[in-house]
């Protein structure tokens, strides 16, 4: 019955964009991030992210992270200018405690931006937070 499965809620796993210095292209970029904020290890993540708004669409985009440590975070992709004016979205599918997890992060179109950069505690820099 319906009512039987259990869905586990995803918690304390995050994506976080922030803008850090490249040496190799002399310039700031844009880097998303997977932040396992749990007391356990999740292990064979993996993140689909994609962009989007009305009919344009970027490639859909599938990191293999693997294993992740409690309390680490590990880079996922860059995030080119042209992409920060479309909804970014990522998909964040892993297993932990015997089960499988997924969780939805959206920035939306145009709130990738310096202005919002807050303090992320983990990593010690600032960052844009997924609010959804």
């Amino acid at each position: 019955m319906k009512k039987d499965i259990e869905i586990p809620v995803a918690k304390e796993v995050h994506i976080v964009i922030i803008r850090e210095w490249n040496d190799e292209f002399l310039s700031k970029d844009w880097n998303a991030y997977l932040i396992n904020n749990r007391n356990d290890a999740i292990e064979m993540a993996i993140v689909v992210s994609k962009g989007f708004d009305g009919d344009i669409k970027t490639s859909t985009m599938r990191h293999g992270i693997g294993y992740l440590e409690p309390k680490t975070f590990r880079k996922v992709e860059l995030i080119q200018e042209d992409v920060l004016a479309l909804n970014n979205e990522f998909f964040v599918t892993f297993f932990a405690e015997n089960k499988l997890f997924e969780k939805r992060f959206l920035f939306p179109k145009h709130t990738i931006t310096e202005e919002k950069l807050t303090n992320i505690p983990i990593m010690g820099q600032e960052g844009i937070l997924s609010e959804y």
